[in-house]
């Protein structure tokens, strides 16, 4: 069956932070002296200008929807950084006329420019990385900010001219309690952002804290503090519509919405992913790049920078459309898997009857969406669409 190219994104890797936090797992690196970030941003243009010549006519002259600066600390680069950046990339793809533009944040005052001038620059959403607003938390997870200056940050931003707010917090910290987790939740929402991603720790590998795990609450305890905090968050006025976004009305955040929706997105930038649809050849496509900035910045936009290609197998796109999809409350049509997988409805329609069956998926035959149980068991959802 036909691929329908679906909406294009752009992401952008900026790989340093001031110190690596013991919890992530991101491709991010502690800063040693200086990064050299307008070489950085030169080589990032090198880089969007060699996958565009590589990908073709399946990028060309398709709006980008939505930028994101992740890192790492997008911040750390000076407003003028990114405003290069921006009209470098407007010269060579189209931009959407109402384009979401994300920088990352995080609250130390070493770490973000003026808020002011990447407003001027074309960054018109800001993702602040807060965690916590307890300041013994914050020195347990490794952070460099107090809860003062998170909530001082925020308030600058806003001062600013920023309206279009998000603020990362986490929970199922070490020692926390439930009133802890609430307490977090209650100042994140007294600042009035207009998202809140609440996501849970998790010790992952390669981490200090896989290495020595400090003590968290138990499963049971992090699933009272999800519900209680889920449902003080919906009272707010944040209705929450991924796993661990909430948002106010008209203001989910438009580019992860286009990697749960199994949207396309190029990917510069160290350690980038980036994903394609080429309807012509009937294929989706996976590219990374090489993790270490200074490889990646030693290729220089050649084909060193790449650190893995190829097309997503037919046999492993049902499991890859879900692993984004059915981390949506609402669902996705039903359609949109045959139109962004080009695969038919029947390829999994042995999988669909079993998460039925079980009560994970809701039994509409033109909707693909998760029932309560199934978004508490997601994992196990998902699974049962591996080839």
């Amino acid at each position: 069956m036909p691929l329908i190219a679906p909406p294009l994104a752009l992401y952008v890797h900026m790989p340093w932070c001031v110190k690596k936090c013991p919890y992530c797992d991101f491709n991010s690196h502690g800063l040693r002296g200086e990064p050299p970030y307008a070489t950085y941003i030169d080589t990032l243009l090198a880089d969007l200008d060699a996958d565009l010549a590589d990908f073709g006519d399946a990028a060309d002259g398709r709006p980008i929807v939505s930028v994101f600066f992740g890192g790492g600390t997008p911040s750390l680069f000076a407003p003028e950084h990114v405003a290069r950046f921006l009209e470098g990339a407007r010269m060579r793809l189209p931009f959407a006329e109402d384009c979401e533009i994300t920088l990352e944040t995080n609250p130390g005052t070493v770490e973000h420019g003026r808020f002011d001038g990447y407003l001027a620059a074309g960054v018109n959403r800001l993702s602040f990385g807060i965690q916590s607003f307890e300041d013994d938390k914050l020195k347990r997870l490794g952070r460099i900010h107090s809860a003062a200056e998170a909530e001082a940050a925020v308030k600058s931003a806003q001062d600013a001219g920023y309206a279009n707010l998000n603020l990362d917090l986490m929970y199922a910290l070490p020692q926390q309690s439930l009133a802890g987790a609430l307490a977090d939740v209650e100042r994140a929402i007294a600042l009035a952002p207009t998202h809140i991603s609440h996501y849970q720790l998790t010790l992952e590998p390669n981490t200090a804290f896989a290495a020595n795990p400090p003590p968290l609450p138990d499963d049971d305890h992090a699933w009272a503090m999800q519900e209680a905090c889920e449902a003080r968050l919906a009272e707010a006025g944040y209705g929450q519509y991924e796993i661990s976004a909430y948002a106010r009305p008209q203001r989910r955040c438009r580019h992860n919405l286009n990697y749960w929706e199994f949207g396309d997105y190029l990917g510069i930038g160290a350690g980038a992913h980036g994903k394609l649809t080429d309807a012509a050849a009937g294929t989706v496509r996976r590219r990374w790049k090489s993790r270490h900035p200074r490889s990646y910045l030693e290729a220089a936009g050649g084909a060193a920078r790449i650190g893995g290609d190829g097309a997503v197998a037919p046999g492993e796109l049902p499991f890859e459309y879900m692993l984004n999809a059915l981390r949506l409350h609402e669902g996705v049509p039903l359609r949109t898997f045959t139109e962004r997988t080009g695969l038919p409805p029947e390829r999994i329609a042995p999988a669909l009857a079993r998460a039925c069956a079980r009560d994970w998926l809701r039994p509409d035959p033109d909707r693909l969406q998760p029932t309560p149980l199934g978004q508490r068991f997601l994992n196990d959802l998902i699974g049962l669409f591996l080839d």
